[in-house]
């Protein structure tokens, strides 16, 4: 049986590659997509600062980094916290419909298949306690009270 180690992407376990079909929902796959489609980027705090692995104390529960833009100030939301709100099926169709504030790339998340979104879930569920909520949105012009990331589009020049 072929195997992938996912611990050189900061997972800790070996999962079989039969686990990673495109088809299976399962827990492994979860963490496998976790990975690849860079939820852990955002919404696991210093997954980037740990050259990205994963502390399973703090997978994804948030982030109190912030992304400032002209839409104001948006938080890496608490997943383990958010998913307790939803059984599997309502979870897909969430995600399926969810648009979000930058830098989300919810359109993204909406190309997933159904078994993605499955194993993502099933993922998140299998990771214990929410934890505390990320901070909340802060509008424009409203100064952030975390360290936040500033984005700003290219401006087009004047003539």
């Amino acid at each position: 049986m072929r195997t992938i180690d996912l611990f050189a992407a900061g997972a800790l376990c070996i999962v079989p590659s039969s686990l990673l079909a495109a088809d299976e929902v399962s827990v492994e796959r979860g963490l496998y997509i976790s990975i690849i489609g860079g939820c852990h980027f955002c919404h696991t705090e210093g997954y980037r600062e740990a050259d990205g692995k994963i502390d399973p104390e703090k997978a994804l529960k948030g982030s109190s980094i912030g992304w400032q833009g002209p839409w104001g100030t948006t938080y890496a939301a608490n997943l383990r916290d958010s998913a307790m709100g939803f059984n599997e099926d309502k979870w897909v169709d969430h995600l399926k419909n969810k648009v979000n504030l930058p830098p989300m790339p919810w359109y993204q998340v909406q190309a997933m298949s159904d078994g993605d979104l499955r194993s993502i879930y099933l993922y998140i569920k299998s990771l214990g306690p929410a934890g505390e909520l990320a901070p909340f949105y802060r509008e424009p012009g409203k100064a952030p009270r975390t360290p936040y990331v500033t984005l700003v589009p290219p401006q087009t020049p004047k003539k």
